[in-house]
């Protein structure tokens, strides 16, 4: 069988929970996409100019980081943990819907900062249940979680498509329209028709073009309403509706249970392990333990190089995709703009298939394994891209090839750094927040390189990370080989304390049995 029995004996104890945190990510994905296709109607809607409706990205963007960071809070119970799911998949239904109602640009970076904070929860709360739930086993489950963003993030552009108004606001100058038609063209991941940029001062005809993008904002809320309900049921099952959180188990008892056979007496030990290490809390309760002074150097190091690794390569995600646009348009290559459009969804389409095949590939082979071949293989990719810089179809060929190798880092780096730690300290919570800065500085470094630069400088930038990525890679590989030989020699030595005791017990029975007898 092509998976083994183990495994699946282990989804089926466990399927409507890890099905559950399967659907809440997908409104992560269809939350993260939707901004990018629909920012011009959404700047005729605030009446506001580019400089100002960028900023829905930054506060999006950074509350995510935020939500992140702190969403390790609520894992204390299932209680908890169930709750701010709920609270958070309907927060992004509610946003959704009262999107075509923010007027102004401080309304709507208002309701993405709210979007942002839930969406971070989301993500810092699914990766952590699940590694609870499946430990070494983890990693087959995290690539399918990870597969649901990609999977929604090709939704919600599809959605709007239809919707999106072509002609913009009509108030914009000739310059003006340009720009806004070529931002429009990075961001919505789908052509558009060629536009005449002369025509934009000639004044319309028809007057200005109604947007009736609000139906596809209602839409994205109705098709994400079923994800809290799915929690909501998830709950109910779980008998916690009508209790309080104080008399609801922990979620790490319950997984223990639920584990039984595999782990045995291991359950306790665990709890323990956790309680002394901190556990996956989130990451500012995780600086302040006390009991973590005593680790080795090597415990915080796996936490730093592996939180840099997925800093360097969600950063790549997201600039690729932010700015492959505008590096086809711009010369040597000079792409049409209804060509270029279609490099950002190859891009995405290439990040869910890769997330799909990773799949059966984490239970064949080794995280470890799969994170040196995704980097090599992302830094060859992004070499031959430099090396054939004004091959317009290789550009289409390493964009897929781009998206198949960095789509299943961040899972295979999640469950790598957690088995090493022995599934103590904080890693889920330090690296998510990681991937988010990453992502987050990564997009304003490149986009500022490129304007001064030129787009050459696109995937130069992209190679200069990629390679700094795998130089931390092997840092990281290093500390790992150095936490082993401390755990080594930390079990060698309650061995060698353990062993003399016994000696001691051995000899006071011999030595009260001798005595027996002579009496």
């Amino acid at each position: 069988m092509f998976v083994d029995e183990r495994i699946v004996t282990l989804f089926k104890r466990n399927a409507h929970h890890t099905l559950t945190y399967w659907s809440v990510f997908f409104s992560f994905g269809l939350c993260i996409a939707f901004l990018g296709p629909t920012i011009l109607d959404l700047q005729c809607q605030t009446n506001s100019t580019l400089s100002q409706i960028t900023w829905v990205f930054f506060s999006q963007q950074f509350c995510l980081l935020i939500g992140s960071s702190v969403g390790g809070v609520f894992k204390r119970t299932l209680f908890s943990a169930l709750s701010a799911l709920f609270i958070s998949a309907l927060i992004i239904s509610i946003i959704f819907a009262i999107i075509p109602l923010c007027n102004n640009v401080l309304l709507l970076a208002i309701a993405m900062a709210v979007s942002g904070l839930a969406m971070g929860i989301i993500d810092t709360i699914a990766n952590i249940q699940l590694v609870t739930i499946y430990q070494k086993d983890s990693a087959v489950f995290l690539q399918a979680l990870h597969f649901f963003i990609g999977f929604g993030a090709l939704v919600s552009p599809l959605i709007a498509d239809p919707f999106l108004s072509e002609t913009g606001c009509g108030n914009h100058t000739g310059n003006g329209t340009e720009i806004m038609h070529h931002f429009r063209n990075m961001l919505r991941n789908s052509p558009i028709a060629e536009h005449n940029i002369t025509q934009s001062h000639l004044p319309h005809e028809g007057g200005e073009d109604e947007s009736s993008v609000h139906y596809a904002f209602w839409i994205m809320a109705l098709i994400n309403l079923p994800v809290p309900i799915a929690v909501l049921f998830l709950m109910y099952r779980e008998q916690l509706i009508p209790c309080c959180p104080s008399s609801s188990p922990r979620l790490l008892d319950k997984d223990e249970l639920a584990m039984e056979n595999q782990q045995g007496a291991e359950g306790p030990d665990v709890e323990q392990k956790e309680h002394e290490a901190g556990g996956h809390g989130d990451i500012f309760s995780c600086c302040q333990n006390d009991n973590l002074r005593g680790l080795p150097i090597s415990f915080f190091m796996i936490h730093i190089l592996g939180g840099m690794v997925l800093f360097m390569t969600d950063g790549i995600v997201g600039a690729y995709a932010g700015f492959v646009y505008t590096y086809g348009v711009a010369p040597p290559l000079s792409l049409p703009h209804k060509t270029a459009g279609y490099l950002a969804s190859i891009f995405w389409a290439a990040i869910t298939a890769g997330r799909l095949l990773s799949i059966p590939l984490s239970y064949r082979f080794q995280p470890v394994r799969l994170l040196m071949f995704n980097i090599a293989g992302a830094i060859v990719t992004v070499l031959m891209l430099l090396i054939f810089y004004t091959s317009s179809i290789f550009l289409f060929v390493g964009t897929c090839l781009c998206g198949l190798f960095l789509s299943s880092i961040f899972p295979c780096m999640l469950a790598y750094t957690e088995d090493i730690l022995d599934y103590q300290g904080c890693a889920t919570s330090v690296l998510v927040t990681s991937a988010g800065m990453g992502e987050m500085v990564m997009q304003v470094l490149v986009g500022s390189i490129i304007q001064t630069e030129g787009s050459y400088s696109f995937l130069l930038c992209g190679m200069i990370i990629a390679c700094i990525g795998f130089i931390v890679f092997i840092g990281l590989l290093l500390f790992h080989r150095m936490h082993r030989n401390y755990l080594t020699g930390t079990t060698k030595k309650s061995a060698m304390v353990e062993e003399p005791a016994t000696e001691q017990n051995g000899s006071a029975r011999t030595a009260q049995k001798e005595e027996i007898e002579s009496s």
